[in-house]
């Protein structure tokens, strides 16, 4: 059942659970509090305080540690890699599966027509949360502490998501075509199937010539793929 917490009491086991499974316990609760009210409940509760400024405050200790992170951990990446490694775990849909993951959802503070709405599943609300926690922590216990729980929240992730052959297919392929004194790969793409299970067709083309085919549940999944196999085409004629 979601929380309907309508105070900030210190001892409050909800509370407590919530900062178990941020990897965080608050010295000041009201902070973890602020950071779980969403503007709908100030508008309904005035005198509360949203959780805009912490999630801004967030935003960028966030920012800062994934860099940091991926700086350390992929030192043989170039920055258009490693800036494509970061928009993978730093974006509004994986900061929504995160704060799923650790049942953020339940403790939000939202207004009625929020709460009736479906708010506590809504991507931007759980993503912009999970920032003003951050935020809340970096406030609470400083920056090392704030570097702790994000890399325990998202350091598995980023391994997930890492395979370094991936990060950058299509620009790779673009500057190999280039060194080798080709045209730039131009993609076709269609798609089949229903709304909820559509399927994406890629082919890319060096000039006149269809170098790969790639197949995917998005577009950009399938140029991707598309590109692998003119890449390796390419580079079995280097």
């Amino acid at each position: 059942m979601p929380w309907t917490m309508s105070s900030s009491a210190p001892g409050d086991p909800e509370l407590s659970a919530l900062g178990g499974r941020v990897g965080y316990g608050f010295a000041n609760p009201s902070l973890l509090v602020q950071a779980l009210t969403h503007r709908s409940w100030v508008a309904e509760h005035p005198g509360s305080e949203s959780n805009e400024r912490l999630e801004y405050l967030g935003d960028a200790v966030l920012g800062w540690v994934v860099a940091d992170l991926v700086y350390r951990r992929f030192s043989d990446l170039d920055e258009g890699s490693l800036t494509d490694l970061r928009k993978r775990v730093v974006n509004a849909q994986a900061l929504a599966e995160m704060a799923t993951d650790i049942g953020l959802g339940d403790h939000l503070r939202l207004g009625r027509g929020e709460n009736t709405g479906g708010g506590r599943t809504k991507v931007s609300i759980l993503s912009d949360a999970l920032e003003a926690v951050i935020g809340a922590v970096y406030l609470d216990g400083g920056a090392d502490e704030a570097f702790v729980v994000v890399e325990g929240l998202i350091g598995d992730r980023l391994d997930e998501v890492s395979d370094v052959e991936d990060l950058d297919l299509k620009s790779t392929l673009q500057e190999t075509a280039a060194r080798l004194g080709l045209p730039a790969p131009h993609y076709e793409v269609v798609s089949d199937g229903p709304d909820h299970r559509k399927r994406f067709c890629a082919v890319v083309h060096i000039g006149a010539e269809r170098f790969g085919d790639g197949t995917g549940t998005s577009k950009k999944h399938a140029e991707r793929e598309a590109a692998r196999v003119a890449l390796a085409d390419l580079r079995s004629r280097a």
